[in-house]
């Protein structure tokens, strides 16, 4: 008898386990409806050079821009099929949940509450910052803590208030706060003399000061950095299909960067390359895009049309940007940074 209720609890188990399994593939609402439009709908920064920002010609650029490219690439075979939706700091997310936009892609730091609470979900991280502070060069300011009793700018619905309440209740100094709603405003405010600090992620103050305020040298950004800024683009709850394809995308532009693959040798990689972790990127074996509901090639047309993540983060914010910045905890695992790519198997 007991033998008979064991086989029938273990038969339980796997059914329960396969219908589990088939749940999570079949709630692909959003990959369906992105392929029916035509086009990857995508929330980005309204502004901020180097992450999400039209050029002259009015091209948008950055390094979330090319998050939402390659999930392009992945699912038409196409990074140009995407429509950019510029949100704010306060609207993002009602954005994301209402269903205007398929992936918010706008310098959105990964926390406890974002993650759990709000009906959206993180994808990956694909740029590690902290929250800095922007001073005139004259003031002579060489730490956050000589500003006390100053008036601090920051962005409305950011992360970055809450950093800085709770860094003047640990240090006991206190600030007069500003809350504005974009990164225009926030610079207008700066340049007004009504600020004697701007606060955001590091990565928006060195946009700001190498393309927003009009001489550079007359600003410095301070060396406090008071959070962990862990940025990345986010998805709705509950489609897990559509979290696969997102993250899956990105991953495979940093998996591309550890193996060498770029958007310059792809092709000849794909010919070449004996490297097992390679041809299964780029679709020479295994199904990982047929999994996903994707063509196997969708990590040789990421790579072709967008490039790795080396590639993009140099070209957008790196040293071959105006924003020149350095690698630090954004360079690969195996430079001493944080990033890192789940394995492709």
């Amino acid at each position: 008898m007991l033998k008979r209720l064991l086989v029938i609890v273990a038969i339980s188990l796997a059914g329960a386990s396969s219908l589990s399994i088939t749940s999570a593939r079949a709630d692909g609402a959003t990959l369906d409806a992105v392929r029916r439009k035509g086009f990857v709908s995508c929330g980005v920064n309204v502004g901020l050079g180097g992450f999400s920002m039209p050029d002259s010609k009015g091209v948008w650029r950055g390094l979330d821009v090319d998050a939402c490219r390659a999930v392009a690439a992945a699912v038409f075979g196409d990074a140009g099929k995407v429509r950019y939706v510029p949100t704010t700091a306060t609207s993002r997310f009602a954005a994301l949940q209402s269903g205007e936009i398929d992936i918010l892609a706008r310098n959105t730091t990964f926390t406890y509450v974002r993650d759990v609470t709000i009906g959206l979900r993180m994808v990956m991280v694909n740029f590690y910052d902290g929250q800095g502070f922007l001073v005139r060069k004259d003031a002579k300011v060489a730490h956050l803590a000589d500003l006390a009793g100053g008036t601090i700018c920051l962005l409305q619905g950011s992360t970055h208030e809450m950093n800085l309440a709770d860094w003047m209740k640990q240090h006991n100094v206190s600030f007069n706060i500003v809350l504005l709603d974009t990164t225009d405003i926030l610079i207008k405010t700066m340049l007004s003399g009504r600020c004697d600090a701007a606060s955001s992620d590091s990565s928006n103050l060195a946009s700001i000061r190498g393309a927003g305020v009009p001489n550079p040298d007359d600003f410095v950004i301070l060396p406090d950095r008071i959070s962990k800024e862990p940025l990345g683009p986010m998805v709705r709850r509950g489609d897990d299909s559509w979290m696969d394809v997102v993250r899956w995308s990105m991953m495979a532009m940093v998996e591309a960067e550890e193996n060498g693959v770029t958007s310059a040798n792809a092709d000849q990689m794909l010919a070449e390359s004996a490297n097992p972790a390679v041809q299964r990127l780029l679709g020479k074996s295994g199904d990982f895009g047929k999994q996903m509901g994707l063509d196997n090639a969708f990590g040789l047309n990421i790579i072709k049309q967008v490039g790795n993540y080396g590639e993009s983060y140099e070209r957008n914010v790196g040293m071959g940007s105006p924003l020149k910045l350095d690698r630090g905890p954004n360079a690969l695992w195996t430079n001493g940074g944080l990033m890192y790519a789940i394995p492709f198997r």
